[in-house]
């Protein structure tokens, strides 16, 4: 049975419809990807599913007994809270009944509470809280008031996962975390034994964790079975379904339309039936919702800048005690697109401020070349004030944009960025998070500039218009500086990546995050390599005396052919491992056989621990025959 479903729920804002007839359902186990448009109403069907709003028409149907925890964009805490006391608000039933238990009242009747206690687990809420705690490594005598944005999100997840509840919601989650941080979290819900539905844009983090894609498209929840990877795959061919479909449909009716005004054949009685047809053909054509249209980038990358856009010698910055810029020597040429990594707080705003000659340094130089016009996307949004309209923040004073030698009104330009006519007068405040971030951009690129910078554009941004602008910046000729921690979007836009390696150090690498990665791995197995070299002679020169190595054993018959069979068997179980990853990738076993999934995944972790115990074997065996 279904912990969760959703039957012919219908849900409009206006004249708008969030969900039309819409339905759904949630298997134990299952990890649910939630994607749709911005403004589509992923985070208004995610609260429905949370129990926290209602639906205009239609049922929601849940498991007797189920425990729902929902995860806001931007969670609330109580002021001047401690981490322990924001936490243990996650447990708050356990903990509310054992203190009536403790201190009764006239009314309470003690075997009542002991029962509810027990089947709450409130006897050890205390000890849940503190393994909450340590997994999540979490100071519990700090303020969250004091904390930043990443950290008050862990505290959240926190607090949902104390509750240990059967569906976990989330919407938005990876948003104001790090890299780091977006991969711990992770590996942490993949762990997660309860069921999952998660609203994300990070494509990397939706692949890795989701089991099942749900697309929420103009009020309608479509099912994938499998990863993001096979719903792009799936979403293609419907796409090139849906329009056939809709140009053959649209073709007839035009047909139909010329001949019903013709009007001497229409008025035949044999004629009565094909006029009933195109009255049909009328209302379903008013009745279908065509695709939403996408936002039409474009960019003016202004005059061309000098072939050197900065040259940094020896640079050097520090706050205080604090240094976030060591000894750097870098140098950037046109046409450059580079990807800064690093933890929230390395200082990687810092560094973009030296490097455009808006910091000066405390030692070292910058050189600045020529001709450089720079537009700045500010994840804070700081540029935008509120209280203006639309119209004026993209073009205050006048009706025109001119892109690229091309004047816009600023009505179409609008209209490029998916804002209708009448919400151009609308004032800033009035939008949501996505819509902002689609302002800002509007914004950015309604202005000439050969050098971008791009600070954490990929927040609240829907997946379509993520891919629409890596292909604007794939194309752009000027110099690109992007801080995100999205690695599909890094991976696909950026030539190179300055990387945060602690205590002001920066270090470039070829290519995107996966390149970073492969590099760094092997720059330490290398380093290893040559510790271990360093490390023997030391060994040799020390006076003490060695000790005398055991004289080596013969294997018996029967370890020797242990060995000689261990080889196969390790082989037989990475071939089982790659077979079983395919499966979990692909979409057939979500389709044909969703109770499997789970066995299989478990499946997939024990094999890991089974090559790990025959490498270790291996290894033994083989040592003293050498």
């Amino acid at each position: 049975m279904a912990l969760l479903t959703l039957l012919d729920a219908s849900l409009a804002y206006g004249h708008v419809a969030l969900l039309d007839h819409a339905a759904m359902s949630l298997e134990n186990g299952e990890r649910i990807g939630l994607i749709g448009r911005n403004g589509s109403g992923k985070s208004s069907l995610l609260k429905i599913l949370a129990g926290m709003e209602l639906p205009d028409d239609g049922l929601l149907q849940v498991q007797q007994g189920l425990r729902r925890v929902y995860v806001a964009q931007e969670p609330t805490f109580e002021p001047g809270a401690t981490v322990f006391e924001a936490v243990s608000d996650g447990v708050a039933e356990a903990r509310d009944l054992r203190q009536r238990y403790e201190n009764p009242g006239p009314d309470d009747d003690l075997d009542t509470l002991q029962s509810r206690i027990e089947a709450v687990d409130g006897w050890t809420w205390e000890q849940r809280v503190d393994e909450t705690l340590h997994r999540l490594q979490l100071d519990p005598e700090r303020r969250v008031d004091a904390l930043s944005g990443g950290l008050r999100k862990r505290v959240a997840l926190a607090r949902a996962l104390a509750a240990a509840p059967d569906v976990l919601l989330l919407d938005e989650p990876t948003n104001h975390l790090d890299l780091d941080a977006i991969l711990w979290l992770q590996e942490l819900l993949t762990s997660f034994r309860g069921a999952l539905v998660v609203i994300t844009h990070d494509r990397a983090f939706l692949d890795a964790v989701s089991t099942r894609i749900v697309e929420l498209d103009r009020g309608v929840l479509r099912s994938y079975p499998g990863r993001f990877s096979a719903y792009e795959a799936t979403k293609a061919r419907e796409l090139q379904d849906e329009a056939l479909a809709q140009a053959r449909f649209d073709k007839l009716l035009a047909q139909e339309e010329v001949w019903i005004r013709k009007g001497v054949e229409a008025r035949r009685t044999r004629s009565v039936g094909r006029i009933g047809r195109l009255e049909k053909l009328r209302e379903q054509r008013a009745a279908r919702r065509d695709v939403v249209g996408k936002a039409k980038l474009e960019l003016d990358a202004g005059m061309r800048s000098g072939k050197i856009v900065a040259e940094l010698e020896g640079a050097a910055k520090s706050f205080g005690e604090r240094t976030i810029v060591r000894d750097f020597n870098y140098t950037v040429l046109r046409g450059d697109k580079v990807g800064l990594i690093g933890p929230n707080g390395a200082g990687k705003t810092t560094l973009l401020k030296l490097i455009l000659g808006q910091l000066a340094p405390d030692s070292g130089t910058v050189r600045l070349g020529t001709q450089i016009q720079v537009a700045y996307f500010d994840q804070m949004r700081e540029v935008l004030n509120p209280e203006a309209t639309l119209a004026d923040t993209i073009s205050p004073g006048s009706e025109w944009v001119e892109i690229g030698g091309t004047r816009k009104h600023v009505m179409g330009y609008l209209g490029d960025f998916l804002f209708a006519p009448a919400r151009a007068n609308s004032p800033v405040k009035s939008l949501s998070g996505g819509e902002r971030n689609r302002l800002l951009l509007a914004r950015l690129f309604a202005r000439p500039a050969n050098v971008l910078v791009l600070d954490e554009p990929t927040n609240d941004l829907d997946i379509e218009t993520l891919e629409l602008l890596e292909d604007l910046l794939q194309d752009y000729p000027g110099t690109v500086f992007l801080v995100s921690h999205d690695r599909t979007f890094l991976d696909a836009v950026v030539t190179s990546t300055l990387v945060s390696e602690g205590d002001g150090a920066w270090r470039e690498y070829e290519g995107g995050v996966e390149d970073w990665l492969q590099q760094s791995r092997r720059a330490a197995a290398l380093a290893a390599k040559e510790a271990s070299k360093v490390e023997a002679p030391k060994a040799v020169a020390t006076p003490v005396a060695a000790p005398v190595a055991p004289a080596r054993r013969k294997l018996s018959y029967k370890e020797q052919r242990e060995l000689d069979e261990l080889p196969a068997r390790i082989e037989a179980l990475e071939t089982e491992q790659k077979r079983l990853s395919e499966l979990l990738a692909g979409s057939a076993i979500y389709a044909e056989s969703p109770q499997r999934v789970a066995e299989v995944h478990a499946r997939h972790g024990q094999i890991d621990e089974e090559l790990m115990t025959l490498l270790e074997r291996w290894e033994t065996l083989s040592a003293p025959a050498r």
